[in-house]
């Protein structure tokens, strides 16, 4: 097999969103994707993106994404953010997931940034696994919270009055 590890483009938005399904689907939440082409376009490669993204090409077709961006702790500064790898079923135990982690690893050292983080769901021994070749830490106090726009509307409409 011959793997290229390369930056995503706009171009290859139409894929990452087939990949990203893809792991919507093995996490039983397609239901909740809403991110669209146009998104992605804005957000990835528009004025001012806010997420970079690594892909991978097994003999030319696209095999794996890693999706990654910057945040800042308090505590730590500069950091990267993993938010997701995924790698094609029919893809999967050929290295392409090592090889796009070793990617965003390197993008750590390179961006001079302290260190990365990013989260795995507590039922998905592979992945779970994965990480732990690489002497990952699992924090297991640490409670994840998250409000979507249509909450922070309801929110803030009933705050007026």
């Amino acid at each position: 097999m011959n793997l290229v590890i390369r930056k995503g483009t706009k171009e290859d938005i139409p894929e990452l969103l087939k990949l990203i399904r893809e792991l919507a689907r093995y996490e039983k939440a397609e239901h909740e994707v809403s991110n669209t082409p146009e998104m992605m376009l804005k957000d990835g490669f528009g004025d001012s993106p806010v997420f970079g993204s690594y892909v991978a090409e097994a003999d030319g077709v696209i095999a794996g994404l890693a999706v990654y961006y910057y945040r800042y702790s308090t505590w730590k500064g500069k950091r990267i953010y993993l938010e997701d790898i995924i790698v094609t079923e029919s893809h999967r135990g050929k290295g392409i997931g090592k090889s796009l982690f070793e990617e965003v690893m390197a993008t750590v050292l390179r961006e001079q940034c302290t260190g990365m983080m990013w989260q795995v769901l507590d039922w998905n021994e592979p992945a779970i696994n994965f990480y732990k070749r690489f002497n990952t830490r699992f924090d297991g106090e640490w409670i994840n919270c998250h409000l979507d726009s249509g909450d922070i509307i309801k929110l803030m409409n009933s705050a007026d009055n």
